[in-house]
């Protein structure tokens, strides 16, 4: 399969929520590439974008897992360039 690059950008508003997002990253840890999370306690949210490089389907897969959960938003952007083929 043909591999792509994107970035997914989680909003958490429900902190029940914290756990789930990290065992869903956690299951999809072969594919991420970098991630960055941004507390705002102050305004009750926390902001993760997270790079991945994979399979359209599996990025496809992350985001609609993260999105499903309450209290969560995720959004994703690919890039249109196939960066290589996976394993």
């Amino acid at each position: 399969m043909e591999k792509r690059i994107a970035l997914i950008g989680i909003i958490v508003e429900d902190p029940e929520s914290v756990a789930s997002v990290n065992a869903i990253l956690h299951d999809f840890a072969k594919f991420i590439v970098g991630r960055m999370g941004i507390p705002r306690p102050e305004h009750g949210v926390c902001v993760i974008s997270v790079v991945v490089e994979a399979p359209s389907d599996e990025i496809n897969a992350l985001s609609g897992k993260l999105g499903r959960l309450s209290g969560v938003r995720a959004k994703c952007i690919q890039t249109g360039k196939v960066v290589g083929a996976s394993e």
